[in-house]
């Protein structure tokens, strides 16, 4: 089993990104796929998840607007736009797996899998 994510970077304020995260051996179009993250300092907090199917997506007050999660279930992949990004929105951004669809505030002990975190930074 593992999560790859990727498209992390330095990136100037008001600017975008996309992150990535592909799966491998599991079943990936079975699971809800989540994205965390943690910033220097702080506690993991929730960012975002979509369901199964994409049928549903969630976000945190914090990227609301400036975010969109979607997923590719023929790529094994999820994948997390965020437009706008402020300073505070550097943090290391994991992606995660759960087989239930746990909202609108996912615990991050709830999920299955993990992946290991690509790092964004938001310069001012």
């Amino acid at each position: 089993v593992q999560l790859q994510a990727s498209g992390g970077g330095l990136v100037q304020a008001g600017g975008s990104l996309r992150l990535s995260c592909t799966a491998s051996g599991f079943t990936f179009s079975s699971f809800a796929s989540y994205w965390f993250r943690q910033a220097p300092g702080k506690e993991r907090e929730f960012v975002s998840a979509i369901n199964w199917n994409a049928g549903s997506t969630v976000y945190a007050d914090s990227v609301k607007g400036r975010g969109t999660i979607s997923r590719d279930n023929a790529k094994n992949t999820v994948y997390l736009q965020m437009t706008s990004l402020k300073p505070e929105d550097t943090a290391v951004y994991y992606c995660a797996v759960a087989r239930g669809y746990y909202t609108p505030l996912p615990r991050g002990s709830s999920m299955n899998f993990w992946g290991k975190g690509t790092l964004v930074t938001v310069s001012s």
